[in-house]
């Protein structure tokens, strides 16, 4: 099946529309599949039988060996180009523009199944030396957008070609990005005002591990990773296996979590090696000249100083492993000169195989002991590295161990938290102490003429550096700034108790226009390349500084008072707050997306309401005009009848559940229900409402390619509900069946008291952990007849150390884990079973085969069940075929196991 669009219904299709019914699905199928390419079931397959026997066409559809499509008012929904309304948030450097990146909808299945090597949890594309990612998340194109008045400007892309990585120059004079086509990648540097772009690479880009590129030399030059030259060929896996695959245990307990991606033979290895070795290079903008900076290596990232003389580059090491992803293994990071000689190293971290704390993997973080040096990155004014490092500890004596442990914490305590400069050419004698403090600092940040130093300190990160600074319960944090001159003087910005969550008084505002409260470290992996150096905002001067604090103000009751947005103005030396901006919340929500000019009161926002699509306004003082013109692409399910709720269980434990509504729906009218949830884990009460601050009311709704709201269209009543699993800490799931139980009952009682649902009609689905919870539901109560389940784990033996919030081993907690197996009930299922997973699941836990084994043992046990396995996709279906399809087969499954005719209203 091919991407094109679908012709549009015909006029009496629409009119036979007008008032869907779930029971009525069948009778429009002949027209489902209008003009559809071939491999897709087409209207004749199932018209021939679809007004004489309804349930033939349904199993037409459930049985078809190709792809289907779903209803015409679903396929619309799924398809709705959401993706061409826009935010304005990616502003230029001078602020003149915003980058707005130009989608097309779901990716297609031709790019989704290029060939690609699967190499310890990383993707990569042979023919075209890339990450598979840039294939299948690139975008279509690119525009600029006038900050002042809107205008649109496309930038030229060469036809066919997908782009991605797009950056501004430091000057905002240029716009660079990739562009990539079947065989390569390449970098192209276009001009805002024009839109007229040109390629700057000679040579093909090698965007495998480094994904990303960088502006340097203030906007001269780029720097990427080039494919080398001189490379060998791919290297030919061994038509004759040269031995077995190995794996042994080491010394000690090695908890991993359960990898669905691994490198298993030496051929692997070799394949890794070749793909992830390149050339790091400088492009010229103005007349593409390249400089080669050192000898090809197995790069991970880089980070050239902005001066371009000398760069932070991390190589991965071998030896490889066969038991822990890419992710894990071992890497040094350097400081390199133009010519890659190597000036320092400033980290060392070996293969992590899990001895030493949990690997991190795709998608997961991994545990890793604390960098001596933390929050590296490049002074702009190319003084050197700045960087936060702790006062080593006390060396203890020989025989006086068991006194320094009792002493430790006080020791720790007395340890001095330093931020530090490191100049070329990086010695050890080339460091300098610019503040110190006698409480770890969590976060360090500087004004543009590194006058001012800004420092956030948090509660868990006072003294000896036992962790990262932001773990605990409560506590002050602490936001305050020095003179570099006078750092024995100390200004207080904001103070406030973290446990104070209504309190919070926003985060400083830095000079990119947006809020900073992270403190912009950098961090290796993934990416490649940091994007730039952002200050903190400072206006006036002669000590009438003052810095701006932006955030969000929420209320205690959220279904009462939606959220209200802020910017403040604090006298550094001072700390007198003055209120620049507050937003409206009567039946709306705004917020600052970028502030253009924080002084004279000019920054763009973003407006939205329940009931109207979000746009963008440049504020002007008191002048506002609108730049978008963003469009609901779905009314009927905007406007959707809906309510929001609170029920209560038998043990007085109270959650929200969420209740879209056809749109003709009649208060009384008992419809078929389709329930879709997700279970998750709570110590108590308080612990759950905590999680339901920041609900805003005014928000616009949210709808996806798997938005299950799109079933109101069909007739069917969506309810949404939470379903939280309580107990206490570490033993939650010992209430795990017994709260399911009580969780749906309970919603099912309310929604039946309302008269909004006929209970004997109930479907209920999840994804991931929600399909899990959907199994489970159905082996264990006779509520559901039907179900939905999707990428999910249906025998916890399979994840035997641990899962979601469970630390506990299957030894440990062994009726726990067999409990909520749904698969050791599966001979009490009720209701029909349909399931899907993607072939390359790459979620830990969730691995391809826990549905087949499923759906074997409910087929020899007589159960009613289907099975929908989807080629290339990882945890979630992202391809347009298999979203189609998916909707297909899923209205399909509750029209076969739903459908009645509604009571009428009594």
């Amino acid at each position: 099946m091919t991407g094109q669009e679908k012709t549009p219904p015909s006029a009496s299709f629409a009119q036979t529309c007008e008032r869907p019914r779930p029971f009525a699905l069948f009778a429009l199928i002949a027209l489902w599949a209008i003009a559809l390419p071939a491999g897709t079931l087409r209207a004749q397959d199932a018209a021939s039988t679809a007004t004489q026997d309804p349930p033939s066409a349904a199993a037409a559809v459930l049985s078809a060996q190709g792809w289907v499509e779903p209803p015409a008012e679903i396929a619309d929904a799924v398809l709705a180009p959401r993706y061409l309304n826009v935010t304005l948030n990616q502003a230029s450097p001078d602020g003149r523009w915003f980058l707005n990146v130009v989608g097309d909808g779901p990716v297609t299945m031709d790019r989704f199944s290029r060939p690609f090597d699967e190499l310890g949890g990383q993707f990569l594309e042979p023919q075209a030396n890339r990450h598979r990612n840039l294939s299948i998340r690139s975008s279509a194109g690119l525009q600029v957008i006038s900050a002042s008045d809107g205008s649109v400007t496309d930038i030229e892309v060469p036809g066919g070609a997908r782009v991605s990585a797009a950056q501004w120059s430091p000057d905002g004079s240029g716009l660079a990005f990739y562009v990539h086509t079947d065989d390569e990648t390449h970098i192209y540097v276009a001009d805002p005002e024009s839109g007229d772009s040109r390629r700057i690479t000679r040579d093909p880009v090698l965007a495998t591990m480094v994904t990303n590129f960088e502006w340097t030399s203030n906007g001269a030059e780029i720097a990427t990773v080039l494919v080398p030259e001189d490379r060998p060929g791919r290297p030919m896996e061994p038509t004759v296996p040269a031995g077995p695959e190995i794996k042994q245990t080491e010394d000690g307990k090695n908890v991993l979590r359960t990898y669905a991606s691994l490198m298993a033979t030496p051929y692997d290895e070799s394949l890794l090696q070749w793909h992830v070795t390149g050339q790091l290079a400088t492009i010229a903008v103005d007349n593409r000249d390249v400089t080669r900076v050192g000898d090809p290596a197995m790069l991970r990232s880089f980070d050239f100083s902005p001066d371009g003389r000398h760069a932070r580059v991390t190589t991965m090491q071998e030896p490889f492993s066969y038991v822990v992803p890419v992710t894990s293994f071992g890497r040094v990071e350097e400081i390199w000169d133009r010519e890659g000689n190597v000036l320092a190293e400033i980290a060392e971290t070996e293969l992590n195989t899990g001895i030493r704390g949990a690997p991190s993997a795709p998608g997961v973080a991994g545990d890793e002991e604390e960098a001596d040096r933390r929050q590296i990155r490049w002074r702009e004014d190319g003084a050197g590295l700045t960087f936060l490092q702790m006062e080593p500890a006390p060396e203890e004596e020989e025989g006086d161990e068991a006194a320094a442990e009792e002493e430790d914490e006080e020791a720790d305590g007395r340890r001095m938290d330093r931020v530090m400069l490191w100049s070329a050419p990086f010695g050890e004698d080339d460091t300098t102490v610019l503040y110190e403090s006698n409480r770890r600092m969590a976060n360090h940040r500087y004004s543009a003429d590194y006058g001012w130093l800004f420092v956030t300190r948090r509660p868990g990160g006072d003294g000896g550096g036992r962790g990262f600074g932001g773990g605990g319960g409560g506590g002050t944090v602490t936001e305050y700034a020095v003179r570099l001159d006078d750092p024995e003087t100390r200004y207080t910005i904001s103070e406030w108790d973290s446990d104070e969550f209504y309190a919070n008084p926003g985060s400083l505002l830095m000079d990119n226009g947006q809020a900073g409260g992270g403190g912009g470290a950098f961090r290796f992996g993934g990416g490649g390349a940091l994007a730039g150096t952002h200050f903190v905002e400072v206006v006036g001067e002669d000590g009438g500084e003052s810095v701006f604090l932006m955030g969000t103000r929420y209320n205690e009751d959220p279904l009462a008072e939606s959220p209200i947005s802020f910017l403040d103005r604090v006298a550094l030396r001072t700390g007198d707050r003055e209120r620049v901006y507050e937003s409206s919340n009567d039946g709306e929500y705004e917020r600052i997306t970028r502030v253009l000019d924080a002084d004279a009161g000019r920054f763009v926002v973003h407006r939205e309401s329940p009931t109207e699509v979000g746009q963008s306004f440049l504020v002007d003082g008191g002048a506002r005009s609108q730049l978008t013109q963003n469009v609901d692409y779905s009314p009927d399910l905007t406007n959707a009848p809906r309510q929001r709720f609170t029920v209560e269980r038998p043990d007085g434990f109270r959650f929200l559940v969420n209740v879209t509504m056809p749109p003709d729906f009649v208060e009384g009218e008992e419809r078929p229900a389709m329930f879709w949830f997700y279970p998750r884990e709570y110590e108590d009460q308080e612990s759950y409402d905590e999680r339901g601050r920041t609900f805003n009311k005014n928000a616009f709704p949210n709808f996806g390619t798997r938005s299950i709201e799109y079933l109101i269209r069909l007739g069917y009543v969506v309810v949404e509900p939470d379903a939280p699993i309580v107990g206490e800490a570490g033993r939650m799931n010992n209430n795990y069946q017994h709260d399911l139980r009580n969780n749906l009952a309970a919603v099912i009682d309310e929604l039946d008291a309302r008269g909004i649902i006929d209970r004997r009609r109930l479907g209920l689905g999840g994804h991931s952990y929600g399909a899990f919870g959907t199994v489970n539901a159905m082996v264990h109560t006779p509520f559901f007849k039907a179900g939905i389940a999707g990428d999910g784990n249906y025998n916890r033996t399979f994840t035997p150390l641990g899962f979601q919030s469970e630390r506990r081993h299957f030894w440990d907690a062994r009726e726990v884990y067999l409990g909520m197996s749904p698969f050791v009930y599966a001979n009490n299922l009720t209701g029909a079973l349909l399931m899907y997973h993607g072939m390359h699941d790459q979620n830990v836990g969730t691995a391809p085969d826990h549905s087949p084994r499923l759906f074997h043992a409910l087929n020899g046990l007589g159960k009613e069940a289907a099975m929908y396995l989807y080629p290339f996709e990882d945890h979630g279906p992202a391809t347009r075929e298999t979203l189609l399809d998916l909707w297909a087969r899923w209205t399909a499954w509750l029209e076969v196991h739903l459908a009645e005719e509604t009571r009428p209203v009594t």
